[in-house]
């Protein structure tokens, strides 16, 4: 039975500047005078959307920036509504968009709690039988009689997410809010949402961009793109479309082998310039990247500005969502030469590429000898990692890295 049905669902915004009264007046002057008045174009944030969701489903909805997540959202919870098309719903809505928006800071927290579940459609009995869970699982019992504008915006979110989740409904609408507080809070809202979507079952629909942590806990996921559906079924499937599409538009960006010219580090001191990176094969000819468990030498022409004492120089790999797989430094080997001013080259050779096969992206390192960054860079050009020699289609599906290993078994009968 399905508790959301989504038809033909369109959602339009004129772009450009809101117009001001005189320039309203005036335009509407001339089109009663007959007079072509020039209309601002049209965005489709959302284009003929449709689906279905049934009753105790968990969907996730991926994409890109702007790729009309939130848009749809916010008219599932009505706080907008479509230019075309129609939402059905069945069941209460309990929207975790934007928590916290409706905190006013001169009230307390008690204050707010009451202020904020009448917001959300609580009554005040509600609210009085769940008020000490809120604020238990807030952790805010020492400070629920404070004004809300001296608390840390960690405690505010934290306050909200336990009002908002009190909720007693159906369905449940997130919005990017699983990473509030803390890390150790951040546990604790992923647990009360797998509570919430296990035990009690509800109907979840949850946008993010922790693509890892959606596929781990939806059903389903839907993948947006410019305002219309491209993909719609098992997280793993789309999922991994989402990942695949990313790398391909980060090596768009990079489509050069090698990067010619000085690199703009995120961080530096302006001690080092890095001139160029290459990533070569063991015949020194330049490469994309490498196969599974096959060598990979990263080469770096750099500058010295000043002298530097062991200095250590660190590689790396990361995937598109900046999860770092893969780090090899120059300090475990301790070779760590000194550098006299001007150019020089660091050849970092990678033996045994562990990864799966994928785009990752290079990010490298200079540190001096007490550790203090000198130079840092990440996302600086994809690295694809092929299947090589191996059969990708006897791989498992899930896991980012590859160990050697060896199995044993008994009690079976050879049947080689």
């Amino acid at each position: 039975m399905s508790a959301i049905e989504v038809s033909h669902l369109t959602k339009e915004y004129h772009l450009g500047s809101i117009q001001g009264l005189k320039q309203t007046l005036l335009n509407t002057g001339a089109r009663l005078m007959g007079k072509q008045v020039p209309e601002r174009p049209l965005f489709k944030a959302l284009d003929d959307v449709s689906f279905s969701i049934d009753q105790g489903e968990v969907v996730g909805i991926i994409g890109h920036n702007g790729a009309g997540k939130s848009t749809l959202l916010k008219m599932l919870a009505k706080i907008s509504t479509p230019t075309k098309g129609t939402i059905k719903v069945k069941g209460r809505i309990a929207p975790l968009i934007e928590v916290g928006a409706g905190f006013v800071p001169d009230f307390t927290g008690r204050e707010n709690v009451y202020l904020n579940g009448s917001i959300l459609g609580m009554s005040k009995k509600e609210i009085d039988k769940k008020f000490d869970e809120i604020v238990d699982f807030a952790e805010m019992a020492e400070f629920i009689d404070t004004p809300v504008k001296r608390y840390s915006s960690g405690m505010q979110v934290k306050l909200a997410f336990a009002v908002a989740t009190s909720i007693e409904s159906e369905i449940l609408i997130v919005d990017e809010v699983l990473a509030v507080g803390d890390l150790a809070f951040q546990q604790k809202c992923i647990e009360r949402m797998e509570c919430l979507i296990k035990l009690e079952g509800r109907t979840v629909i949850i946008v993010g961009h922790n693509i890892r942590q959606l596929q781990r806990i939806c059903s389903r996921v839907i993948l947006l793109d410019h305002g219309q559906v491209s993909r719609d079924g098992s997280p793993g499937e789309v999922c991994g479309v989402f990942y695949r599409e990313a790398q391909e538009r980060n090596i768009a960006r990079h489509a050069d082998t090698n990067l010619e010219g000085e690199v703009t580090p995120q961080q530096g001191s302006g001690m080092i310039r890095v001139k160029k990176i290459e990533l070569l094969n063991d015949e020194g000819k330049p490469l994309d990247g490498t196969g599974l468990h096959e060598p990979l030498t990263v080469r770096v022409t750099f500058d010295c500005e000043k002298p530097l004492d062991r200095p250590e120089i660190v590689v790396g790999l990361h995937t598109s969502d900046f999860v770092h797989v893969l780090s090899v430094s120059n300090t475990l080997s301790d070779i760590r030469p000194n550098f006299e001013p001007g150019t020089h080259q660091v050849t970092c050779r990678l033996s045994d590429i562990p990864l799966r096969p994928f785009s990752y992206s290079l990010r490298l390192a200079f540190l001096d000898q007490y550790r203090q960054m000198l130079w840092y860079a990440e996302n600086i050009r994809p690295v694809l990692i092929t299947p090589g020699r191996f059969d990708i289609t006897k791989m498992p599906e899930a896991g980012l890295v590859d160990v050697p290993t060896t199995w044993l078994f008994s009690g079976t009968e050879d049947i080689s």
